[in-house]
């Protein structure tokens, strides 16, 4: 039936109620489909409706929803250890998924801090470079998205998510366009002395899927070593091959200083982790309580389900996978903007891609088609009028060129 069917209609009306508005799903009044299952590249909603997740679930999903392995790995470790102690007592799943991060990390003598989430991920990145620098100040880039606890908060880019905290946000951020000429960051870099870190998405995602010219991520990396300040990639959206590489920085050789990941990280489990040279991390050491903790640090199950994640990303050589989703989508979407009068842009790789149409109601249109003909994709970007193609890389070729055909259509009909 047209999405939102009535399940989904009484479910978003008894949201609207319970939960505060921002996060119950309504948005402008307007009722969400509700999820009731999803398996691989499906997702069912509550009226029986099935689509392909051209979502990833925020990306979460990049070897699919209830990855068998991660479902039996979760249950095994249920039974053993379902809690811990946080920062007070280990337990195996841990140091293995620490061991192994360190493995992959391009990081040279990395340690792992775990994290709750990408926003808390962040939050552990930059306080670890104030901790080890001394210096407060930050270097980001427009767009950018880094998450809204308020330390993240005042990284991220986009004015409307920080204007009502302002006042608890310090004014020690500088920022730059993405992209820019890199002789920018070296003056600001060269101006402002008090910059201990730079902060940036090897490959913007939420905030429209902008690539970043050839060379540039090498090119900013080489002017905070020639400064001494820390290089942070923010690789939440972008890591564990969702671009073709393990993490996207491997495409310029990038050696960051302090590395994010989350999101596929836990396979649908919450979870996530910051990589820092050892150096900077021992900044960490206090003889008191942690400085820096939560309940559920490395919570055994989400542990488990990491390291089931790893273990199907690289015996699926879904890196290579995401590589040919890529080309598929790359082909079939080329030429777009000349082909549909409301299409300005088409840009991505590996797995991910923004369709930029001209206004955010076209956006809008353009999703509410797609959903309707069986595909669920996002809008996004600061005008919100970038369409997001960030299907789960275990994704057949069969749903990918359903999905793209069903897209051309959309793209067509505005």
């Amino acid at each position: 039936m047209p999405p939102p069917g009535p399940q989904s209609i009484a479910i978003s009306a008894r949201l609207a109620r319970a939960e505060a508005p921002g996060v119950n799903t309504v948005y402008g009044g307007k009722p969400s489909i509700a999820w009731q299952e999803a398996c691989g590249a499906n997702v069912l909603d509550v009226d029986g409706n099935r689509y392909v997740d051209l979502t990833s679930g925020f990306g979460v999903a990049l070897i699919g929803h209830r990855h068998p392995r991660v479902i039996e790995a979760v249950r095994e470790q249920t039974e053993r250890l379902l809690h811990g102690l946080g920062d007070v007592a280990g337990h195996p799943a841990r140091i293995r998924l620490a061991e192994r991060l360190i493995a992959l990390v391009p990081i040279p003598d990395a340690q792992i801090y775990f994290a709750i989430s990408g926003a808390d991920a962040v939050e552990i990145a930059l306080k670890t470079a104030l901790l080890a620098t001394g210096k407060s100040e930050v270097l980001a880039f427009d767009p950018g998205y880094h998450g809204t606890t308020l330390g993240a908060l005042a990284v991220t880019a986009r004015e409307a998510f920080r204007a009502p905290f302002e006042d608890r946000i310090r004014p020690h951020v500088h920022r730059l366009p993405y992209g820019c000429p890199t002789g920018e960051v070296r003056r600001v870099l060269d101006e402002h002395p008090e910059i201990g870190a730079l902060i940036v998405e090897p490959l913007v995602g939420r905030e429209g899927v902008v690539v970043p010219p050839a060379g540039w991520l090498r090119s900013v990396a080489a002017k905070c070593a020639a400064h001494d300040v820390l290089f942070i990639a923010d690789e939440i959206f972008t890591g564990l091959g969702r671009t073709g590489t393990l993490f996207a920085v491997d495409w310029e050789g990038v050696t960051p200083d302090i590395l994010c990941c989350g999101k596929a990280l836990g396979g649908g489990m919450p979870i996530a982790a910051v990589a820092g040279r050892r150096r900077l991390m021992a900044a960490w050491e206090a003889g008191g309580e942690a400085l820096h903790t939560a309940t559920f640090l490395a919570h055994p199950p989400a542990c488990a389900a990491a390291l089931a994640v790893l273990e199907v990303i690289e015996q699926e050589d879904l890196r290579n996978r995401s590589e040919t989703l890529g080309r598929t989508i790359e082909r079939r979407v080329k030429g777009w903007s000349d082909r549909f009068r409301r299409v300005l842009a088409v840009r991505g790789r590996g797995a991910v891609w923004g369709i930029e149409l001209e206004s955010r109601r076209h956006a809008t249109a353009f999703t509410d088609f797609a959903a309707s003909h069986g595909m669920l994709l996002l809008a996004g970007g600061p005008l919100g009028r970038v369409a997001q193609i960030c299907p789960p890389l275990t994704c057949t070729d069969e749903q990918i060129d359903v999905a793209l055909t069903v897209l051309e259509e959309a793209g067509a009909s505005l």
